[in-house]
């Protein structure tokens, strides 16, 4: 049933997804975040769940459009589920916007691939990168990525490496622009203090612990999984894919130096959503896989079942 449903990429399979994260969402801000939010908060916060419905269609997008799996909506499924599993996250409203961008320029970089427009592309993956800062600013660590993009696919034209600082020139002007016109000068100093927000107390909790733990044991696994079954699948998608998991571990570096009650474990929901969906793909036997989407669906509910009763 499940992976009749979701095997193929339908309409229904979007609407049921953000159905469930809009629904979900607003369960979450009432129940484990602020049972009472003003007017104003509530339209801030309609803002912020369109946002997060936006990262469902770019990841799909990115995905689809290279092939990283197969013809299906298994991703965005798993994606719903990372959602359910980490609850507080959606409490970060400022992680949530900066993964958008950072997906933004997760599909440029991506596209890169192609080696047409190559420098177009560095630039608008800079770009969104530091727009991304700007909600989030350990966001920025995944410049890394733009780097790493070139040396993977054309790393003797120097001219590349320059265009990630062509990129900060433009972004420096117009923002301080606008923040000298808002008379806000100082957010720049205070975006960009980097400050370890590491929480003794919820990293020492053992339920907490044992999720995370959980959590990046079974991406290792599944990744790993997914590299030995790509075998001779071609240079091409195993490059994708060594850059998809190199997204995940700066995700991971960047929760972990921002480990609280609102962590931003988002960043890394891509990177897994792609590793679970290619080891459902890799079951062969129908029964099998609708097996594993149930255990999934039933998992991520449990977890979340008992994030509620430790609340």
């Amino acid at each position: 049933m499940i992976s009749s449903i979701f095997g193929k990429t339908k309409p229904i399979n979007y609407i049921i997804v953000v159905t469930f994260l809009f629904l979900f969402y607003w369960l979450v801000q009432f129940y484990l975040h602020n049972p009472v939010l003003e007017t104003e908060e509530i339209v801030f916060k309609i803002g912020i769940v369109a946002v997060l419905m936006g990262s469902v269609f770019v990841s799909d997008f990115i995905i689809q459009r290279n092939k990283i799996t197969g013809a299906n909506s298994f991703a965005i499924l798993f994606y719903g589920l990372l959602c359910l599993v980490f609850p507080e996250t959606l409490i970060n409203t400022r992680a949530i916007v900066g993964s958008f961008f950072t997906l933004l320029a997760i599909r440029r970089i991506l596209s890169i691939k192609s080696l047409k427009n190559t420098k177009l592309k560095i630039f608008d993956a800079t770009l969104w990168i530091l727009i991304a800062s700007l909600f989030y600013n350990w966001s920025i660590f995944f410049l890394i990525l733009v780097f790493t993009a070139i040396y993977i696919y054309e790393p003797k034209n120097i001219r590349n490496w320059l265009v990630p600082f062509a990129g900060l020139v433009p972004f420096l002007a117009i923002t301080y622009g606008v923040l000298v016109l808002a008379n806000s000068t100082y957010f720049i100093t205070e975006q960009y203090t980097f400050e370890l927000q590491f929480n003794k107390d919820y990293f020492l909790n053992w339920a907490v612990n044992a999720k995370y733990i959980l959590y990046i044991l079974l991406n290792i696994f599944v990744s790993i999984w997914a590299f030995l079954k790509m075998g001779n699948t071609g240079v091409g998608k195993v490059t994708t894919m060594r850059i998809i998991s190199y997204i995940f571990i700066l995700g991971l570096v960047i929760s972990v130096l921002s480990f609280g009650k609102s962590n931003p474990i988002i960043f890394t929901f891509f990177s897994s959503s792609i590793f679970f969906t290619s080891y459902i793909e890799s079951i062969e036997k129908a029964k099998f896989k609708e097996l594993g989407l149930i255990f999934s669906i039933l998992l991520a509910s449990l977890v979340f079942c008992s994030t509620l009763f430790l609340s």
